[in-house]
């Protein structure tokens, strides 16, 4: 059953890929964008049948402004919000601005695809799971919550982490290397460690997993001197002197 639908999503790599998934299973995609100031108008415009909405912070206060908007000015567009694991503020805020769904960023394209049916459909597009996850932590709230974005950062050092930013907006290798003023080899070399620490098999991965942890978003005050106290571009100088042109 063919649904027009459009993606948003923090990240632009993650809404073209998942827009390319979808496509290939027979829906008709409008556009695959970033939101931008724009991008609620653009679904607006463009009404298709379902939305999905991706965000890296659902509990961030006006997350899901822009979901009201689309609601409010298109009501018969299903807003499905693609997300992290939820707190429960950021699951309630999704559903009380008007979303019909709310499916983790990690889920499998079928999940997803399920998810977009039954909220064209009118019902609730939400895993039970998910609901009693959030249920179980409204019931016995973390005093310390595991926040997977700091921790995986932690394990970055800087240089990793701005080869990350670079992968997770499409860059190839030679586009990181030329921006970074490194060689080729040295690029490809950070960005093997990356995916090696990410515990990821490939780009794609590792931009999806970014984007769902948040990872991408705190990674502009870790390069302030946040989370890492020093720098590698030594090793990168030593890395360069010693690479071929490969």
């Amino acid at each position: 059953m063919t649904v027009r639908l459009m993606v948003v999503d923090d990240h632009r790599l993650h809404a073209e890929a998942l827009a390319s998934a979808l496509k290939l299973r027979g829906h008709r995609v409008l556009a695959a964008a970033a939101p931008a100031a724009g991008a609620a108008e653009l679904v607006v415009s463009r009404a298709p049948e379902v939305c999905l909405w991706g965000t890296a912070s659902p509990a961030e206060p006006g997350a899901f402004d822009p979901v009201a908007r689309i609601r409010r000015e298109r009501p018969q567009t299903a807003v499905v919000v693609l997300g992290p694991v939820p707190s429960p503020r950021g699951i309630a805020a999704a559903f009380a601005a008007g979303a019909s769904g709310y499916i983790r960023h990690d889920e499998r394209i079928e999940g997803v695809e399920r998810g977009m049916v039954r909220a064209r459909a009118g019902e609730a597009a939400v895993a039970p799971q998910l609901l009693r996850g959030a249920f179980a932590e409204l019931l016995n709230p973390r005093t310390e919550p595991d926040d997977e974005g700091v921790r995986l950062l932690r394990m970055l050092t800087p240089r990793e982490t701005e080869v990350l930013v670079r992968v997770a907006e499409g860059e190839d290798t030679r586009t990181i290397a030329v921006g970074m003023g490194i060689a080729p080899s040295t690029a490809r070399t950070h960005v093997q460690r990356v995916l090696m620490k990410l515990g990821v098999g490939s780009r794609l991965e590792a931009a999806a997993l970014a984007a769902r942890t948040g990872l991408l978003d705190r990674a502009a005050g870790a390069r302030g001197g946040g989370l890492h106290g020093g720098t590698d571009r030594g090793t990168d100088r030593g890395m360069d002197r010693g690479a071929g042109p490969g």
